[in-house]
């Protein structure tokens, strides 16, 4: 059996991450031989998370067609979100938790798609289903992942399964989730250190919606104002990243993880369908207020959907 790699989305979080080194140590179990990489560095949040529970993050490679004839999917199917060279290998697996769009394959595959509020959680029932136990370390991490992707169970992606899992994965980890998972999303709100660049493009995924290349990005702080007083400097960037790389419309979710809200900006064409989307109008500073709105995937990616091609 030849070796495949394990990897998530580019511009990895802390679920992407997580879920490459869980579901790679799963599959060994199994018998395959498998590595976790990442399409990128791991960000401030996820850094916290494995100096925590002393761990490495995976090797960042840039192509895989080089290395391996086949790979496995966690967190993402879309091949705009993916490697570069994904068509030129075979996907044997996939575990996710998003829309499927754009994602097909030359052969059957191993698939398990669960709407939870976050991939470490269906990954943690495919180790109990198996009986496989999770080491105490790897629990921290997929522990985090959940706290990550759902807010501390706030989020409204956030299912009963991914509460189990919360529970099940502190259990085995030794930690207090709740205590923790607050140490956790606040080494990931540290905005001071970065630059506009990574503020916007940190945790943003490409969307095409209808015949528009639509960029959507995401950054968790506990205070707007730490990302809104550079206002100037996160549209020069955003409008940069939209010219190099042909993005029709960039836009930006602030989230404040202590309340819950966002506030949106908006840059580019179609502004009126992001309007639509959300019915509400964007404001002088091309932003609008979306409260208890937290989640990209169930509050954000559907209504512009539905704007776009509806």
């Amino acid at each position: 059996m030849s070796k495949e790699l394990v990897f998530g989305h580019q511009k990895p979080d802390t679920d992407t991450i997580a879920a490459a080194m869980a579901f790679s140590y799963y599959q060994n179990q199994l018998g395959y031989e498998t590595e976790a990489v990442a399409l990128g560095e791991v960000n401030d949040e996820t850094k916290f998370a494995l100096n925590k529970f002393g761990m490495q993050a995976p090797r960042v490679v840039e192509t895989v067609a080089n290395e391996v004839d086949a790979v496995m999917l966690v967190d993402h199917n879309e091949p705009a979100q993916s490697v570069a060279d994904l068509d030129q290998v075979t996907v044997t697996h996939l575990i996710d938790h998003h829309r499927l769009n754009g994602f097909n394959t030359a052969q059957p595959l191993w698939a398990t798609l669960r709407p939870y509020g976050c991939v470490s959680t269906i990954i943690t029932e495919l180790f109990q289903d198996a009986h496989i136990d999770i080491p105490q370390n790897l629990a921290g991490m997929m522990l985090s992942a959940i706290i990550s992707d759902t807010l501390l169970l706030k989020s409204p992606t956030t299912t009963d399964h991914d509460g189990e899992a919360v529970k099940h994965l502190a259990k085995v980890a030794g930690v207090d989730y709740e205590e923790y998972g607050l140490q956790m999303l606040k080494a990931g709100t540290n905005l001071a250190a970065k630059s506009d660049e990574a503020i916007v493009d940190g945790d943003a995924k490409t969307f095409e919606l209808a015949d528009s290349k639509v960029r959507i990005g995401q950054v968790n702080t506990v205070d707007l104002d730490d990302v809104f007083s550079r206002q100037e400097g996160i549209e020069a960037a955003m409008q940069a990243l939209m010219d190099e790389n042909g993005y029709d419309t960039f836009v930006l979710i602030v989230t404040n993880i202590l309340n819950s809200d966002s506030d949106l900006l908006a840059l580019g064409a179609n502004l009126d369908k992001v309007e639509a989307a959300f019915d509400k109008k964007l404001n002088d500073q091309k932003r609008m207020n979306l409260p208890g709105v937290v989640s990209r995937k169930k509050q954000v990616v559907p209504p512009l959907t539905k704007a776009f091609e509806g």
